[in-house]
């Protein structure tokens, strides 16, 4: 399961929570709701027939375990004076998974999958959606930039340094002749040389601590490290080439990274490029 994050953004002088994963985005129609009222107007939205098929087909197409009998059920009573309808109600019974109740006095309530949140905005008001949707759209390309930046900054650096480290490996510790498998326990070992000395913890003990998560130990480090790991590189294909044995080198490369880390977590140049 991705880990989620949480921004925020301000549409109308109106602050509006968003749940955000590697796959989905929700918004909280809780939010959205008290501009113009209270959360009695999300459920005399989810009672509407139109609103109720929109949901339904929503649920239909992303979601393979979605309960279309209890479904119809609900469209059949949809326009009755006595039809009521909840976000709890609708998810409990249907297996739904386009809204989310998140519990807690900051940030609780009901969010929704972006796709029905603007159908509640414009059902709200029409002007408001389109605010709405300007400021997501501000907000993730926000978040794009910064991901490109520390994408391609650090990509770039880490090719140019992952080649001098492979070369280093290959002229000083490999033998002449060697296996392919062989050379690569060989940069296996290298290269969890550097994890242990910035992380603490090889990929593998990383992976055992955090089975659900995507991607290596590397993936999930933040800016500071990945620019400390690419200096690391390059100083261990130094140290192989003047003949450390691995331990001193690991030790070496350990105090490196802690005064490394301590000066770029105090400077002001990383925090601007975040």
């Amino acid at each position: 399961m991705s880990k989620s994050r949480k921004s925020t953004i301000e549409v109308q002088g109106t602050a509006i929570a968003i749940v955000s994963s590697s796959d989905h985005d929700f918004i909280s129609l809780t939010d959205m709701a008290k501009k113009f009222g209270d959360d009695s107007l999300i459920y005399n939205w989810m009672r509407n027939r139109n609103t109720l098929e929109l949901i339904g087909i929503w649920e239909q197409i992303h979601n393979p375990d979605f309960k279309g009998l209890e479904f119809e059920t609900f469209r059949k009573q949809a326009g009755l004076n006595s039809f009521s309808l909840t976000p709890r109600k609708w998810i409990e019974a249907t297996g739904a998974i386009g809204f989310q109740s998140r519990a807690g006095r900051y940030g609780g309530g009901t969010y929704a999958h972006k796709d029905i949140a603007f159908e509640f905005g414009s059902w709200l008001s029409p002007e408001f959606k389109l605010y709405l949707i300007k400021e997501f759209q501000r907000l993730k390309d926000e978040e794009n930039d910064r991901l490109k930046l520390g994408w391609n900054l650090q990509r770039t650096l880490a090719k140019i340094n992952y080649r001098i480290h492979t070369d280093a490996i290959r002229d000083t510790l490999i033998p002449p002749v060697v296996t392919k498998q062989q050379a690569m326990l060989v940069y296996a070992n290298e290269a969890d040389l550097l994890n242990v000395a910035l992380f603490g913890q090889t990929a593998k003990q990383w992976r055992e601590s955090h089975p659900d998560a995507e991607g290596n130990i590397r993936d999930h480090a933040p800016l500071e490290q990945l620019v400390v790991l690419t200096n690391l590189e390059s100083l261990n294909s130094v140290l192989i080439r003047q003949g450390l044995p691995q331990p001193e080198r690991l030790r070496k490369l350990n105090e490196i990274a802690i005064s490394q880390m301590r000066t770029l977590l105090a400077d002001n140049t990383m925090k601007r490029l975040k």
